[in-house]
């Protein structure tokens, strides 16, 4: 065979070929062992008779689909039989015993339960499983049919509760046995199931043997009922059992809970027996490992709480349960964790681990709940102030009869998450150790100094966290950025809280606005990201509480007070021109803006200082402008300032002619803006001639207002006039609105007498019929308006 190939392609290819043959023979191997398998059972399944055809009238109307199948509908009759058996079989024990004799009654029933019993024996024999199945069930009912004829015919002066208890438990072997002989029935053994759930509990009321005893025996009737579901067969039996399981096992648990708080010896034994159950399934059942778990880890804690309940103070019974919580979390977890060594174990043992770790840590959980109200009122309580600003009365701020160890469960708790290599468990313990310090005055009692010592250093703490989180993320990848915010806002709360008790001494007020403006600003300096814009208004804030705290300190008054507080703003502005366009720049001088404001408005009573304010504050809006990109925003507000100080000016002098001091000022501004007009066609007629024209038009308008005579409205109306005009024709926003609005108050500051006379003059259920049809005339052309008004702000848009 000679090929073109050379010897080893040709080899390869000869290899590939055979190997793609072989997968082809077996596919085809495969298919052909299906094919055989559907030709056998094509075979063995009977084939049904055809059915006549139907007539063509009948095939011409088909008929409904049945609702029903076959099978349902046997085992409708078939439970409907059972019941009405069952029934006629009770309804002949209870009423129509009595007339037949001691040997009739005997004979009937047991003919009858021996017949019900043994004719599913036929049945099953010939295949009539559900038929057998109904018969099986009207049985046992036959069986409990005859314990009772029993006892009211042989027993009757045999106590109720002892016969049932004693009958139940004959009747569970017997159902049990007769359901392993015929083990195609399956409602036997559930039966018996169900009626093992009585003997021991009903066996201890009839010996009245106390709640104990009888959680004893829920909880002995319960491991059997464990053992039925561990090791039954048949799926009822297991879900019987497992029902009457959680019920009984439960029943006990919470007798055995209750017990610890009032008997824990006798408690102990109770709830370690639920435990060890508990451990047993989570051992074996490994679907319910986790759950099962859980609960016992809960009574372990609870039999070992309440046994150092009964030795400790009240004041250590939280801790005495948290300390049993913590060890058992401990050896789950130190059992679960890498220095424990490899291992092969059973699917269910990590649930068990597991379930008793939440255990111990669900504990946990709940004592920090109880030890945190400390921390809540040193935060919260501090804001109701009861005492004057620096009276040098120091209120109590302490829990009254809250005990002092709470500070030790939240100490424990923080310890061992710290140990936990996982961040929740950081972040919990970073908020849990800063609750502790926070937590400590209120806890303890301690004096006001060492109070806010404590505040101040949980505030430190918490923010050096914030700064540098490495070392308490040391572990944990992509930890820090999340600690550091913890630390953050742990940090702002507790210094917020510490300002308000701060103001009982003026010494402490300074001391503490001291060291909180020291360390925000570090946190400023050192911290990253959004944190350093918030640390950096927060200690603008501490500042003006210094400022503020000065002047009170040397007796100003609020308006002098208002005017220092300008330094802030003022100092805020020099620090974003060092920032520049650094991200924190702006939120440090809105803050800044924001304290400016506020001492404005501290300045409202005395309007000399109000008029210094305003021009001071126009002073630094001035410079703030001085740089580009604060340009836009700051000259208007330099230029409103500068305004509102003119006129608070005038109105302190008393001036009645303001014309005389804002023409001066306009005519020069109005000439200024048309020289910048003509070198900067583009720039807005607001700031070319918007400042000179409002500089005289307001303070006329107010002394238009209250003046009696009429020459001023009427110049001013006629100036206004003449602006608007001019704003018209040469399409200028800003000398047509402020022309056309102080045009407009002027009129109706001339007709208001008019109209007042006039309404006067009118019936009074005028006004409100004029109202009402004014509001369905808009309401009819709402779509007009909206388009007149839409095309006016495009108009005024195309205006410079």
């Amino acid at each position: 065979m000679n090929t073109s190939l050379p010897p080893a392609e040709e080899l390869a290819l000869v290899d590939r070929e055979l190997a793609r043959l072989d997968a082809h023979r077996a596919q085809l191997l495969l298919r052909r062992d299906w094919l055989v398998r559907v030709l056998d059972a094509q075979r063995a399944a009977p084939v049904p008779p055809v059915p006549p055809a139907p007539p063509a009238a009948a095939a011409a109307r088909p008929w409904p689909a049945p609702e029903a199948t076959p099978r349902s509908t046997q085992n409708v009759l078939l439970t409907l039989g059972g019941i009405l058996l069952s029934v006629a079989a009770l309804v002949f024990t209870l009423v129509s015993w009595g007339t037949m004799g001691i040997g009739g009654r005997s004979a009937v029933l047991a003919v009858v339960t021996s017949a019900a019993l043994f004719a599913p024996v036929v049945l099953l024999r010939r295949g009539l499983v559900s038929t057998a199945e109904s018969v099986a069930v009207l049985g046992l009912v036959l069986t409990v049919l005859d314990a009772y004829a029993l006892h009211r015919v042989a027993l009757p002066e045999t106590g109720g509760l002892g016969y049932t208890a004693a009958a139940s438990a004959v009747l569970a072997g017997a159902w049990a046995a007769y359901g392993s002989a015929l083990p195609r029935l399956r409602t036997p053994l559930p039966a018996a199931v169900v009626a093992a759930q009585l003997p021991l509990t009903l066996g201890v009321l009839a010996a009245d043997g106390g709640m104990t005893a009888f959680a004893w025996a829920a909880l002995g009737t319960a491991a059997l009922d464990v053992a039925a579901m561990l090791w039954g067969k048949a799926l009822p039996v297991r879900v019987t059992a497992g029902v009457g399981a959680a019920g009984l096992g439960g029943w006990a648990l919470l007798a055995g809970l209750g017990l610890s708080l009032t008997s824990p010896l006798e408690a102990l034994p109770l709830l370690l027996a639920c435990a060890a159950v508990l451990l047993f399934l989570a051992v074996r059942h490994a679907p319910s490992a986790l759950a099962s778990a859980v609960v016992a880890g809960l009574a372990g804690i609870a039999a070992t709480g309440g046994l150092l309940r009964a030795g400790v103070p009240e004041a250590w019974i939280v801790p005495g349960y948290a300390l049993c919580a913590l060890v058992l979390a401990g050896a789950a977890a130190w059992h679960r964790g890498p220095w424990a060594g490899p291992r092969t174990e059973p699917v269910a043992l990590p649930g068990l681990r597991d379930g008793l770790a939440w255990a111990g840590a669900g504990v946990l959980g709940l004592a920090t709940l109880w030890a945190l109200p400390p921390t809540v009122f040193g935060l919260l309580d501090p804001r109701v102030r009861s005492t004057e600003i620096w009276s040098g009365a120091h209120p109590e701020r302490t829990l009254t009869d809250y005990p002092a160890t709470a500070s030790l469960v939240l100490l424990v708790v923080t310890a061992a998450l710290v140990a936990v290599p996982r961040l929740w468990a950081r972040s919990a313990a970073l908020v849990l150790g800063w609750a502790l310090l926070v937590g400590l005055p209120v806890a303890f009692g301690l004096s006001y100094g060492a109070s806010l010592a404590v505040l101040l250093g949980a505030t430190a703490a918490a923010l050096v966290v914030a700064v540098r989180p490495a070392p308490v993320a040391r572990g944990l990848d992509g930890s820090a950025e999340v600690l550091a915010w913890l630390g953050f806002g742990c940090g702002l709360a507790s210094g917020l809280a510490t300002v308000a008790p701060a103001l009982d001494s003026r010494a402490a007020t300074f001391a503490v606005l001291g060291v909180l403006v020291a360390l925000f600003g570090a946190v400023a300096v050192l911290g990253g990201g959004v944190r350093r814009t918030v640390a950096a208004c927060a200690g603008v804030l501490a500042v003006a509480g210094l400022v503020g705290a000065g002047a009170a300190a040397a007796g100003l008054s609020e308006p002098v007070t208002g005017l220092l507080l300008l330094v802030v703003p003022a100092g805020t502005a020099g620090l974003g021109a060092w920032l520049r366009r650094r991200p924190e720049s702006v939120a440090v001088e809105a803050t800044g803006a924001a304290v400016g404001l506020f001492g404005l408005g501290l300045t409202v009573d005395r309007p000399a200082l109000l008029a210094l304010a305003l021009a001071l504050g126009g002073v630094v809006a001035a410079a703030t402008a001085v740089r580009p990109e604060r340009r836009p925003v700051a000259s208007w507000v330099a230029a409103v300032l500068f305004l509102l100080a003119t006129w608070v000016r005038l109105t302190v002098w008393e001036v009645t002619t303001p014309e005389a001091y804002t023409l001066p000022v306009t005519v020069p501004a109005l000439v200024v803006g048309v020289l910048r007009r003509r070198r900067d066609p583009e720039a807005s007629s607001w700031t070319a001639y918007g400042p000179g024209l409002a500089a005289t038009l307001v303070p006329s308008l107010f002394a238009a207002w209250v003046d009696p005579h009429g020459t001023r409205p009427l110049l001013l109306g006629l100036g206004s006039l003449a602006v608007t005009l001019l704003g018209a024709r040469f399409r200028l926003q800003a000398p047509l609105l402020l022309g056309g609005s102080v045009l407009a108050l002027v009129g109706l500051h001339e007709l208001a007498p008019y109209v007042v006379q006039a309404v006067g003059a009118l019936p009074r259920w005028l006004p409100p019929a004029l109202a009402g049809l004014l509001l369905l005339a808009v309401g009819a052309t709402y779509e007009q308006r909206l388009r007149d008004a839409r095309r006016l702000r495009e108009r005024l848009g195309r205006m410079r």
